[in-house]
């Protein structure tokens, strides 16, 4: 008997899974990200240190706990991922100040449990979602809920990122407290922390969020109960095996995963230094929390253009569009226009919202339900790793053109010489996505002929 389609949203695991990506990333520290920081005494170089740590901790996750959640379940990997969370937040706002080892100890072991809980997170809350639909749902509403899920999550950051660049202000903070007749002067020290206090409470709604999940239940005719430790751990080696094997020798997946990977470190890393893209074109710090949340409205609306172009087009369509989007916005950036600059900025981003939304529909709708969150982390596996190597590469470009700009100009101050090596180096991204997005595709084109068999 064939069952009336009802609202995916009616799924109690729909609706928590957008909750949990709303809690789970919308945090209040991202708008003043670094400086927190450096206002924790830690330097440049530490900074630099410990977010290599963070992306070589998911790095070595992000797999083998795909693989467990496609094994022991989706729902104790988010209630873990919500717990880290939790205890990441916990070791920032209470850690004390003043002791440098202390503070850079406190700050490892947070990127650590922030690496973990990410990689956990990664594929486990989609598959959670999108199999809750497989079993009791319609798969064809996924875009759908990617839709609405992408537009609540950027409303949110809009609220996030505004509040949290406030409360993080002390002159801001002191003048409501006098507006309110209360007569206090809070601290840098003091206030800094704020931010941080309120992600601490997200951290608290997304494990109630995830405690409330079930594990959709499918057809599992194929498989075997698995019991003990190392049996468990077997199969997830199993499972992690097969799912390699599967992208290899699966074009459309493999084409996704790269062709994604490509285009999102490359619009990640740019992602990363808006602050100082801002900066250079004379832009006033005040006003980067208001440009973060002017973005966050554009990303209301990509989710519903997202999903209209899987509708009306073809996937090869969609990834050149985005192809041209993405080029077109670096070329923008390079000539670092003041005020107008923003908007190859903000194209930087929907690239980056339009390259997820696809990966996710067009990578869940091949993948088997029995190792869909293993398949999704392995595809985390290659963006983070890109990521990775990209941040490196840029690293080697800016100590390269800091030389020469010194040689050449050597009457330049330091944060000049910071500036015009920054500015330049910004000229080499349209050239290197060109050639990556080259390769990629001479890549894709040849394993395609492959794998066709010939008639």
């Amino acid at each position: 008997m064939q069952t009336k389609h009802f609202s995916p949203f009616a799924l109690s695991n729909v609706r928590r899974f957008i909750a949990f990506r709303v809690f789970f990333n919308s945090r209040f520290y991202y708008p003043v990200f670094t400086i927190l920081f450096l206002d924790y005494g830690l330097t440049i170089e530490q900074f630099a240190i410990l977010n290599t740590v963070w992306a070589f901790t998911i790095v070595c996750a992000e797999v083998p706990s795909g693989a467990l959640a496609d094994l022991i379940g989706r729902k104790q990997l988010l209630v873990t991922t919500s717990i880290l969370m939790i205890a990441e937040m916990t070791l920032l706002a209470f850690v004390p100040l003043g002791n440098s080892t202390l503070i850079f100890s406190a700050f490892l072991i947070n990127r650590i449990l922030s690496g973990l809980a990410e990689a956990l997170a990664s594929g486990a809350d989609e598959a959670m979602a999108y199999d809750t639909l497989v079993a009791k749902g319609d798969p064809e509403d996924w875009p759908k809920v990617l839709d609405i899920q992408m537009r609540i999550q950027n409303f949110s950051y809009m609220i996030t990122m505004t509040i949290g660049a406030m409360i993080y202000d002390p002159g801001t903070v002191n003048s409501v407290l006098n507006w309110f007749g209360l007569q206090m002067e809070l601290s840098q020290q003091v206030t800094m922390r704020f931010p941080v206090y309120l992600t601490l409470g997200l951290g608290i709604l997304s494990l109630v969020t995830t405690l409330g999940m079930q594990d959709p239940v499918l057809d599992k005719s194929n498989t075997s109960e698995v019991n003990g430790v190392w049996q468990k751990i077997t199969e997830a080696s199993r499972i992690t095996m097969m799912s390699g094997r599967w992208i290899l020798k699966t074009p459309m997946a493999l084409t996704v995963i790269l062709l994604g990977m490509s285009l999102d470190h490359c619009m990640r890393m740019l992602v990363t230094m808006t602050s100082q893209y801002y900066r250079i074109i004379e832009l006033p710090e005040a006003s980067f929390g208001l440009i973060g949340s002017g973005i966050a409205m554009i990303g209301l609306v990509v989710p519903r253009l997202a999903r209209a172009m899987v509708d009306h087009y073809k996937p090869i369509t969609n990834v050149c569009s985005v192809i041209a989007l993405a080029i077109t916005s670096l070329w923008g950036l390079t000539f670092f226009i003041k005020i107008s600059g923003i908007l190859p900025m903000a194209m930087i981003f929907v690239t980056m919202m339009l390259t997820s939304f696809f990966t996710s529909h067009y990578l869940n709708k091949i993948t088997d339900p029995g190792q869909r969150a293993t398949v999704l982390s392995y595809k985390g596996l290659a963006f983070n790793a890109a990521y990775g190597v990209i941040g490196i590469l840029f690293a080697g470009l800016i100590a390269q053109l800091r030389l020469t700009i010194e040689d050449t100009s050597p009457t330049l101050t330091t944060a000049l010489v910071e500036n015009e090596a920054f500015r330049q180096s910004i000229g080499y991204f349209p050239w290197y996505l060109s050639f990556i997005l080259l390769v990629i595709t001479i890549i894709c084109v040849f394993h395609f002929h492959l794998q066709t068999p010939e008639k």
